[in-house]
């Protein structure tokens, strides 16, 4: 026991450095402020609360005394700090917000505004949680008692190799919690001192195992052990004054006091010896406190997530449940089982919405709360009333802010207000100085340019940090602001205070600052950007975090595009359809013979116009970008076909263009159908938004109608592909796309980027609304002037930043407007504009407000026909609505098929990768059963992602759905983008694919067929492991499997104890992932492949017996050669991996932190 502490200690020395600011910028925490929305100034007061003595019992009464003593009050009770005792705040007449309570008790608990997000208030009872814009009313009877509490946990917190906050470097990530707030985790999970810790109070369920009372006695000594360090205690002193029993839960606390007097006694020997053991090693009190937090997570791991019963709509469960964890996102189960699936992890979120249930309650109360992820699959559950929604709601709001973007909110409902606060003024949260300077150099290090952000220190202060032009160069100046208690802002070295830090900030930038001597005007801020990565952010275990999409994405070469060939053959070719700006139309089929069977699908046909060659290259990109994507509302891109003319092969979308069908129905279609179709534009745009994929030409002509709608069904559409880009147009062709084209594409071509998106999106959105195309000719003429031609009009129109008409609908009217902001900067993001369109969605269709009975309307269904919940079972897909699209792989044993998932039959489904085997005897079966059970249970971003099976009739035929990675395996990858992929991406996949089969090892799953061809390859810089054909689970107690039964296999990446022996372990493993990394540094090259290069030591004479011979080859040492560039390091580990010796080998828990430094240290 003594050791772990110890080891604890050294952890929390790391975690215990916390990335503040230092310097003139750094401030204590000032006096309380006040309180927004408050009807009157408060009062409040931190009340002590006496600690226990001996005569306390040891199940401490309720505070119900607390709630009755003083009628018309509101209570938030705190954890003793240090060896004080237990304090709550008490608040007189008036309404709170929740959060501005969370702040006064986070000042009074020494909580650093950047652990804020990590807390929130709850009732005594934890029966409900509140959102941060709560608002709590105390009146002249009530009283309310309330509990500060840390909700939002990450299981890995310790350690920064397991889950840390985002770091500029690997060196500089900080802990996600601070001593303080590990002191007050302590408290609340089971510290003695406060009897309302889960723990003591009985509220965390332990069962009564032998092994659980040991544990629990352990829990006791260190809690004990920590409470003699802070008493300055002797173990023997203080087991005089406090029983070890109330440290223990009720359960074992009454098992124990039932026992004899002679066990009782030689309990408490046990405990008091190792108390003197403990309390002897050196570990300080908050290595105790973690130690205790750690056990105690490994006693009851599920701890800390939290369970919803709710509604499943369209089952015949009955109820079910939800649970949220910090670890692994959102999971659901049927009935009252704790059988959970994961739905979606939380980066995987898109939106997240809250109605008016359908199915109403005796008081209208019930809510339906809507998570959509981003493959457009939803997870419905009913809510009892709006409170239990709106604390799911915040729970997945806050944990997505604290792992994807800190700047999001998914309802207005639960939005912070300091975060409210933060979007008007365009500030940052309380980031440290060193992301604000990196920041500002990112953006050019221009002289004037700042950022405005909240202290990390002090909940009542901002910071401008702003770049100043010196003889020596650049440098970065901060400037403390502060807010006084009536609300007002000033700064140092400006006398007036102002009202609001917009009246601040154009004060300075009127009259300038001098900071440090140095003449300051302030020119440009650098707003915060979605997505953005910093100290705010929590990176988790077999996470990476992403990237903030880049504004202005690289542009590719001819020798980087990657899409699918097809055979001029292989098309039929039927009428023509018209004319693109820089293409003919036709529809056709599509011929594809597979196993002796043709399929045919239909398909529309872009021709390259010759008169526009000069534009080839960015029609080929735009098929590339099309072949990188899989979404149900973006087109399918087949291919394309080189015979001649270039000719993208796309899917056929029936009903065309949308601005063509809206003209032909003109008032006929309502304003729900078309907020419909914006938002499934706006999931489209989000997709690509994701993946930092600007479209460049959205508008209602590139919006497609795959379903029109009728009888209640919702109507379905498809994004088409951008065609040739704004970059290669001239400035003639460009004001052509006037309004669709985004402002700065014309003062910039290559300024095209992901906000230009956001204005296309805009006019899209005007244009399906106003029913017909935009007539710049008729938007103010006066401001037009002289100018007679149409180009200089629509130049005019920008020049003058016109806005078209707004819509009457003024909420949707001042979404418009901010997706069409001159400024980029200034546009949302898609997940707000998501966001926001729920909100249009939500007031005029299905208020939150309790309407009649009789006015409710039918729930909108808004994103797909194949929408995921549980009225059959997601995971199983029905084989007739599985169409076939196209022949991925073909191997020994199956093939892997693209298909869509259509249930509606309308090709409005999902694109999934379908495995089925091409012989189906029973072994054939039972492997392939075996294979579908391994993939099933894995959940890492390393691996590629299981959807379900398929059954034939009677289930004679099994088939695996998987997820589908458009850009096909890595093998084929390096092949076609050798040129552009350096040292550095390689590394970056060798380092995931490591951290992927170290997962595996985890689960004692061995592969055996590790290879670069079932590596699939998502993104350029994302790959996933695949083909589980052959994996195995180690049976329980050994570290190896033997196979008995006969195949073919992949001889020349097995280790020799796989040859010989057909022994595989994780070391075996490890010797395949070294002739992985050798496919990685040769580029897949066919002339040095793996069985290349062996079968050319062999030499002519093999006789055969290839197998014979390489084991002969492999014990004289010969081994694969270094790979031309390879580096010295990377060699060192390929020999490593091919050590003949099982045991010599390496881990994949100690290749990984090699892997990483290496890709950080050439990241190419």
């Amino acid at each position: 026991m003594a050791a772990g502490p110890r080891a604890a200690a050294r952890a929390v020395v790391v975690a215990g450095h916390v990335a503040a600011d230092s310097g003139p910028q750094a401030e204590t925490a000032a006096g309380p402020r006040a309180m927004a929305g408050s009807r009157q100034r408060d009062t409040w007061r931190v009340v002590l609360m006496a600690p226990p003595s001996e005569e306390t019992p040891l199940i401490p009464q309720r505070s119900c005394s607390l709630s009755s003593s003083e009628a018309g009050s509101l209570h938030v009770l705190l954890p003793p700090r240090g060896s004080g005792p237990p304090q709550r705040l008490s608040f007189s007449f008036g309404d709170y917000l929740a959060e501005d309570l969370c702040v006064r008790a986070a000042k009074v608990c020494g909580i650093l505004p950047v652990y804020h997000p990590l807390f929130a208030l709850a009732t005594e009872d934890l029966s409900r949680w509140f959102p941060p814009s709560h608002i709590f009313s105390v009146e002249d009877v009530d009283t309310q008692v309330l509990v500060y509490r840390l909700r939002f946990y990450f299981p890995d917190w310790f350690g920064l190799e397991t889950c840390h906050r985002f770091g500029l470097r690997k060196d500089l990530t900080s802990a996600i919690l601070d001593l303080h707030v590990l002191e007050h985790l302590f408290a609340q999970v089971g510290s003695l001192r406060w009897h309302r810790s889960d723990l003591v109070s009985g509220r965390l369920p332990v069962g009564l195992s032998l092994k659980e009372q040991g544990e629990c006695l352990s829990l006791a000594v260190l809690d004990l052990a920590q409470m003699a360090r802070e008493l300055a205690q002797r173990p023997g002193e203080l087991l005089k004054t406090v029983s070890y029993k109330a440290c223990l839960p009720p359960g074992l606390r009454d098992l124990i006091q039932g026992l004899s007097f002679v066990t009782r006694r030689r309990i408490r020997r046990t405990v008091l010896q190792a108390l003197r053991r403990v309390v002897a090693c050196q570990a300080d009190r908050y290595s105790l406190m973690a130690k205790y937090i750690l056990d105690l997570e490994r006693l009851h791991p599920a701890a800390a997530a939290e369970t919803f019963r709710v509604g499943l709509p369209g089952t015949q469960e009955g109820p079910g449940l939800l649970r949220v964890a910090g670890g692994s996102g959102v999971a659901w189960s049927p009935g009252d089982q704790e059988l959970f699936q994961t739905f979606c992890d939380f980066p995987e979120i898109v939106d997240v919405s809250i109605k008016q249930a359908p199915r109403v309650g005796p008081a209208g109360e019930h809510r339906l709360v809507t998570v959509t992820r981003m493959d457009s699959h939803i997870l419905e559950a009913e809510f009892p009333g709006l409170p239990e929604a709106l604390s799911f709601v915040a729970l997945v709001d806050g944990y997505f802010r604290l792992t994807c973007d800190s700047r999001h909110f998914f309802c207005k409902e639960v939005a912070p207000p300091r975060l409210l606060e933060e979007v008007a003024e365009m500030c940052h949260g309380p980031i440290t100085s060193d992301f604000a300077v990196h920041k500002l150099k990112t953006a050019g290090s221009l002289p004037g340019s700042y950022i405005l952000r909240r202290s990390p220190q002090d909940y009542d202060s901002f910071l401008l940090t702003a770049c100043v032009q010196t003889p020596l160069g650049p440098d970065y100046k901060g400037c403390l602001i502060r807010r006084d208690p009536t609300g007002a802002f000033s700064l140092v070295g400006l006398s007036q205070p102002h009202r609001s830090l917009r009246e601040l900030l154009a004060a300075c930038w009127h009259s300038g600052l001098h900071v440090d001597g140095a003449a300051l005007n302030l020119t440009s801020c650098c707003a915060p950007r979605p997505k953005e990565n910093s100290n705010l952010i929590v990176v988790r275990r077999g996470c990476t975090p992403s990237p903030a999409p880049s504004r202005t994405p690289s542009c590719c070469t001819l020798m980087q595009l990657s899409f699918h060939t097809i055979p001029a053959d292989s098309l039929e070719w039927h009428e023509n359809l018209g004319h693109g700006s820089f293409t003919k139309i036709y529809r056709g089929r599509r011929r594809e013979a597979v196993d002796g069977e043709t399929h045919e699908t239909e398909v529309l046909l872009k021709v390259m116009d010759a008169r526009h060659r000069n534009c080839m290259e960015s029609f080929l990109e735009a098929a590339s970008l099309m072949s990188q994507v899989s979404y149900p509302h973006l087109v399918l891109l087949h291919g394309v076909c080189m015979a001649g003319d270039s000719i993208m092969v796309q899917e056929f979308v029936y009903l065309g263009a949308i601005d063509t069908y809206l003209r032909k129905r003109g008032h006929l279609v309502p304003a729900s159908w078309k907020l419909q179709v914006v938002k499934q534009l706006a999931y489209a745009l989000n997709y690509l938004e994701d993946k930092g994929l600007p479209h460049g030409n959205v508008s209602a002509r590139k919006v497609l109608l795959a379903r029109e709608g009728v009888d209640g069904s919702p109507p379905f559409i498809k994004l088409s592909d951008p065609g040739v880009s704004p970059t290669v147009l001239s400035l003639e062709m460009l004001t052509d796309r006037i309004p669709w084209v985004a402002p700065e594409c014309l003062q910039e071509a290559r300024a095209l980027g992901l906000e230009a998106d956001k204005w296309g999106f805009g006019a899209t959105a005007w244009e399906v609304f106003s029913g017909g195309p935009v007539h710049i000719t008729s938007l103010e003429p006066a401001k037009v002037g002289a100018a007679t031609e149409l180009g200089a009009r629509k130049l005019k129109f920008y020049e003058d930043r016109g806005q078209l008409p707004a819509p009457k609908w003024t909420e949707l009217a001042g979404l418009i407007a901010q997706c069409m902001a001159y400024d980029p900067g200034q546009r949302p993001s898609f997940r707000a504009i998501l966001r926001d369109l729920n909100g249009l969605i939500t007031s005029d269709y299905e208020l939150l407000s309790d309407p009649t009975p009789g006015s409710l309307s039918p729930r909108d269904e808004l994103c797909t026909g194949t929408q995921l919940y549980a009225c059959q079972d997601p995971t199983i897909f029905e084989e007739r609505h599985l169409k076939y699209i196209s022949l991925l792989g073909k191997g020994n044993f199956g093939n892997v098929e693209l298909c869509r998932y259509d249930p509606l039959g309308d090709n409005t489904g999902p694109l999934v990768a379908v495995k089925q085997l091409q012989h189906s005897g029973p072994d054939q079966q039972r492997d392939f059963q075996r294979e579908i059970q391994i993939l099933k249970a894995l959940h890492s971003d390393f691996i590629v992602k299981y959807r379900g099976v398929s059954y034939g009739p009677g289930r004679q035929s099994l088939r695996l759905v998987m997820e589908y990675l458009p850009s096909g395996c890595l093998r084929d990858f390096l092949q076609r983008h050798r040129a552009r992929l350096h040292s550095g991406r390689l590394l970056l996949f060798a380092w995931q694919i490591c951290k992927g089969m170290e997962y595996l090892g985890a689960r004692r799953c061995v592969h055996r067929d590790l290879a670069a061809r079932n590596i699939l390859v998502e993104s350029e810089a994302h790959v996933k492991i695949a083909d589980f054909g052959l994996a195995k689970l180690l049976p329980v107690g050994k570290d190896y499997y033997v196979v008995r039964e006969p195949g073919q296999s992949p001889i020349f990446w097995y280790a020799p104890e796989s040859l010989s022996d057909n022994i595989f372990s994780c070391q075996s493993d490890v010797w395949s992932f070294g002739v992985v990394l050798y496919e990685l540094f040769t580029y897949s090259d066919k002339n040095c492949s793996p069985s290349a290069e062996f079968l050319r030591m062999m030499g002519p004479e093999r006789d055969g017996l290839a197998l014979c011979r390489l084991l002969e080859l492999l014990a004289e040492g010969r081994r694969l050669p270094r790979p031309p560039a390879c580096p010295t390091e990377v060699q060192e580990l390929m020999q490593l991996c091919w050590a003949p010796r099982p045991q010599d080998r390496p881990t994949f828990s100690t290749l990984s932190p090699q892997l990483d430094a290496l890709w950080r240290g050439n990241p190419g």
